[in-house]
């Protein structure tokens, strides 16, 4: 009996524990960070970054001396060389061989020393690309997630007309019934209503592919249960946007990972110039090495391995310069082609330069106009608003027609919807402009 009463609470729990995990609301900012963590290509930048660090680390690695070591054991068969005393012999011989040496770069041009700067430089504008992509990614989150805000505004603007034609269809039926208007008024109210009704059900697909668009950035399977804060959202008809392009460049320019990735592969690319020209360099090297021999030959007295080993020890030091002639104008091409691709790095710098600049001058103008269409839409709705009160107000008594009730109350929804879509517009320019800056993505009201 306990067992079965259990079971029954666990049935009858089970839905609210769902339902309970299904409520979860997502801030922007947990929406941000989610993305953040979880998008792909920010994954794959990651790895980049890594390679370069490893590139950076083997750069650092050439610095250190070489060493290498080599043992052999062989047999020769008839006759065979000692190359302990240099004789022949018709005998089986074993010899075992050992050698350790190295060599040490003393001078190479400065490209070990370059090589180490120019892959500095590469994994700093590797780490500054990834900012980037997770910067492109907060926006892309910032905009789905307002553009959800807009739907379901939308979504209560459309809902609010279809019942307040639902209501005049009760009120116009009861009046067809009492024989105080014709039936063609109710209709056509009803023909309205199924027009609205298709509306809604368009913007509430809207708003569901608003929900599908912003779960794909945050690579979340499915929309199924999710939810997001929905803050109310202020907005000053009479805020100014705080300083002007060329204030809000200053500061971007000064801290955007866009710029600062293309200063860091120009310096990247001169490294790799000094690089170039390094090969005309002389280059000087040291070596050292040390061997050792054992042989054993049969029918022959031998000397002890350890007494072979110690009397067979050579070893040497050396200092080597190569000095580059006439190699196939490699080098001169290198250093030709290595001066290009300076260049190509400065335009690209240029032109992210320019990029920042007009995307700033865009956000900043469009912020300016969102602003202004706001504050007209709000004396819009408010105009549209009182003349449908008057034009509702005239059509409960019979003196405007349904085709002038239908147009004052869909001039209304269009005005509610035009001062939706400029207030998020607003919002969004705005938050962007801020994110220039380097302010934090947020909807909380400060």
């Amino acid at each position: 009996m306990k067992k079965l009463v259990f079971v029954i609470l666990t049935v009858l729990l089970l839905p609210c524990g769902l339902t309970h995990a299904q409520l979860k609301q997502w801030s922007l900012e947990e929406c941000v960070k989610y993305a953040i963590e979880n998008n792909i290509q920010i994954k794959q930048q990651a790895i980049q970054t890594h390679i370069q660090e490893n590139s950076l680390d083997l750069a650092k690695k050439k610095l250190v001396p070489t060493l290498n070591s080599a043992f052999s054991h062989g047999y020769d068969f008839g006759r065979a060389l000692d190359q302990t005393n240099y004789q022949f012999y018709n005998e089986t011989m074993q010899s075992d061989y050992l050698y350790v040496g190295g060599q040490t770069p003393v001078f190479t041009g400065m490209q070990n020393v370059n090589s180490i700067k120019k892959n500095k430089y590469q994994v700093l504008a590797s780490q500054e690309d990834l900012k980037f992509i997770s910067d492109d990614v907060a926006l892309n989150v910032a905009l789905a997630y307002l553009q959800i805000l807009l739907n379901k505004d939308l979504v209560a603007a459309n809902q609010n007309q279809l019942n307040i034609t639902l209501q005049q269809i009760e009120k116009t039926r009861r009046l067809v019934d009492a024989g105080s208007v014709a039936r063609g008024n109710l209709l056509q109210i009803e023909a309205q209503a199924g027009q609205e009704e298709v509306q809604l059900i368009n913007v509430q697909n809207q708003l569901a592919t608003s929900y599908l668009n912003i779960t794909q950035l945050l690579e979340i399977k499915t929309p199924a249960g999710f939810e997001i804060v929905s803050p109310e959202i202020p907005v000053d008809t009479n805020s100014i946007i705080a300083g002007n392009v060329e204030d809000i460049y200053q500061i971007a320019s000064g801290n955007r990972p866009e710029i600062k990735s293309s200063e860091m592969k120009l310096a990247a690319s001169e490294y790799d110039l000094k690089i170039a020209k390094g090969g005309r360099s002389p280059q000087l090297s040291l070596s050292y090495s040390y061997n050792t021999r054992y042989t054993y030959i049969y029918n022959l007295e031998n000397l002890s391995f350890k007494d072979q080993f110690n009397n067979n020890r050579t070893s040497s030091v050396g200092l080597s310069l190569n000095i580059p002639i006439l190699n196939g104008w490699q080098i001169s091409r290198n250093i030709a082609n290595s001066k290009l691709n300076v260049e190509t790095y400065k335009y690209s710098l240029e032109s992210s330069k320019k990029s920042l600049y007009k995307n700033i001058q865009k956000a900043y103008t469009d912020a300016v106009a969102s602003l202004k269409k706001y504050n007209a839409s709000l004396k819009a709705v408010a105009s549209s608003e009182e003349s449908f009160r008057y034009t509702e107000q005239k059509f409960n008594v019979g003196m405007v027609t349904s085709v002038d009730y239908n147009a004052s109350k869909t001039q209304l929804l269009n005005a509610q919807a035009d001062m939706s879509q400029a207030k998020y517009e607003y919002i969004f320019k705005t938050k962007v402009l801020d994110f220039y800056k380097g302010i934090p993505l947020s909807l909380e009201v400060k």
